[in-house]
């Protein structure tokens, strides 16, 4: 792969790159192999990211149902003491240039739920490879600064990986995400790599590959990655391990670990002690993936009843993006139910919701739409040809 990146590289006028130049050396190295130094997957992903044609190199980058799996405990035991033993350079990196990343990433997180990962993903990703890039390599007040700094541009670069995973730009998100893992096994950090191996399993899932989904997400909940986790990631990490096990056919196991998560989040408070990257997990959330794990499992009145809690729970305003997904949902399961017209009047909302966001899950919403809609279409029943319109106009709108 990087051998053929660095051919589509240099076919610019006037550009001629080199597997050196990239970081890589010679040989060819995956950018997600668990070996990679961190720092240089972090570095050839600036690369790709920074040049003139972006999509066409990022396009050379593939999803690879084998880079999920996750590494041994030696490991992770290995990556803390090499982030503590790393070389640095002159330039002093503090607490206040840790807080400024968080503040960042806690600014485009809020622009993700309500706008979707199509706006402010190369923002997102460019402050990553060029200004925190450099705090990375910078010479820390203290162990525990650098381990914070790690542990902030981790969050980030979770964030990089979810946005492109939301605009369906899936390579780039697992290459994302892998640097992410990494740079949390440095900060020595085990509830932030649990908190994004949660998401490649969502990822797997959707992606229809559950067998794999299932083992990031019981690796998520494994260990010290879960018992230092706070109660409402603790609901997180748990609630996708449920759908894990749903997609796998595992209802009753599925079933225990929902009712779990369900227990966590009753025990979250929001003080000081909850990290700031859960902010968007609440009632509406755990209720949309217990939701799509009975649907998983073949039990759509549940489905419905789960969606319908999120939807009237949810702060739609600041979580836009979601709640379109999560009213999207619950109008195609109506409609597996024979409920048309009541799933076009819920269609109708979701398009409503999602006009403002671009989103490679709404995108997906608006395509089952019409796909749902298509034995209807010529027999008049009331908001049909309507809805089918709608949903039309937003993928024309968003292609």
């Amino acid at each position: 792969m990087p051998h053929f990146l660095a051919e589509i590289l240099s076919n610019k006028p006037g550009w001629d790159i080199t597997l050196a130049m990239m970081g890589l050396g010679q040989e060819a190295t995956d950018l997600r192999a668990w070996d990679l130094d961190t720092l240089k997957a972090l570095a050839a992903l600036g690369r790709i990211e920074m040049v003139v044609d972006r999509r066409q190199a990022l396009r050379t980058l593939a999803y690879s149902i084998g880079a999920l799996g996750v590494p041994a405990d030696s490991w992770w035991d290995q990556m803390a003491r090499t982030g503590a033993a790393r070389s640095l350079t002159s330039r002093t990196v503090g607490q206040a240039d840790v807080e400024a990343v968080r503040e960042m990433t806690a600014l485009f997180s809020r622009l993700d739920q309500r706008r979707g990962g199509g706006h402010g993903r190369t923002a997102i990703a460019q402050y990553l490879v060029t200004d925190v890039s450099d705090f990375l390599r910078g010479s820390f007040a203290g162990e525990r600064v650098r381990c914070d700094m790690f542990s902030a541009a981790a969050e980030l670069a979770y964030l990089a990986g979810w946005t492109a995973f939301d605009n369906g730009e899936h390579a780039t998100a697992q290459h994302y995400y892998k640097v992410a893992v990494k740079l949390a096994a440095e900060a020595d950090d085990p509830p932030m790599a649990a908190h994004v191996l949660r998401a490649m399993a969502h990822q797997a899932i959707d992606l229809g590959h559950p067998k794999q989904g299932l083992d990031v997400a019981a690796a998520s909940t494994t260990g010290q990655r879960y018992a230092l986790a706070s109660p409402r990631e603790r609901a997180l990490l748990g609630v996708v391990h449920g759908r894990s096990l749903a997609a796998a056919g595992r209802a009753a196991e599925a079933t225990a670990v929902l009712l779990q998560a369900e227990r966590d989040l009753a025990a979250a408070s929001s003080g000081n002690d909850e990290p700031a990257r859960v902010f968007f997990f609440s009632e509406a959330s755990l209720a949309h993936e217990t939701a799509a794990a009975l649907r998983l499992i073949g039990d759509l009145d549940g489905a419905a009843r789960e969606y319908r809690r999120s939807v009237v729970t949810r702060q739609a305003s600041a979580f836009t993006r979601t709640h379109a997904v999560t009213l999207g949902h619950l109008g195609i399961v109506k409609a597996q139910q024979l409920a048309i017209e009541e799933a076009c009047d819920i269609w109708s909302q979701s398009l409503t919701a999602m006009e403002a966001v671009r989103s490679g899950r709404t995108r997906d919403v608006a395509q089952q739409i019409r796909s749902t809609l298509s034995p209807y279409r010529g027999r008049r029943l009331p908001g049909v040809e309507q809805v089918d319109q709608r949903a039309a106009a937003y993928l024309a709108a968003t292609a």
